[in-house]
């Protein structure tokens, strides 16, 4: 039996290792930045999309962070219970939640405001190839997204 592996299965030359350990890296490097906001990353990401679009419901928040709703309840519960949001009944229909920012969710956004700039100092990288690489890996997850399902 060959005991060589094959080029096509040696972990360096996987590309889904690649992802896993720059996200397992960049995870690293968020954790201490997000500590300063009392934030773990899940909820950075939750309150990124409420700075982008405060009211929004419990159902467009997981289509934009494409996550199923049992995953984001309990970060939504953490977040209301730091004082950072608050659900509400949509006046129009009551079976729609609504998630909206507290004046210290609000408020935290200006503390947030260095962290793209940290990141991207930590990155080595220049500004244009942040942006293409960001391009490329949506790209990427769109293709992934349209191949599993179906």
């Amino acid at each position: 039996m060959n005991s060589t592996p094959c080029e096509a299965l040696r972990l360096d030359n996987q590309l889904c290792f690649a992802l896993y350990s720059t996200s397992l890296a960049m995870g690293k490097l968020y954790k201490p930045l997000l500590n300063r906001l009392g934030l773990t990353y899940p909820q950075y990401l939750m309150m990124l999309v409420l700075w982008e679009e405060d009211g929004l419901t419990s159902t467009d928040m997981g289509k934009r962070l494409q996550q199923d709703l049992g995953a984001l309840s309990p970060v939504i519960k953490r977040l209301e219970n730091q004082g950072l949001l608050e659900r509400r009944r949509s006046a129009e229909d009551e079976r729609r939640v609504q998630l909206f920012l507290t004046g210290q969710g609000k408020a935290m956004r200006d503390q947030a405001q260095q962290l793209p700039g940290e990141v991207l100092c930590a990155s080595g990288l220049q500004l244009e190839q942040l942006a293409s690489l960001k391009q490329q890996l949506d790209s990427l997850r769109a293709n992934l997204s349209q191949a599993s399902s179906g």
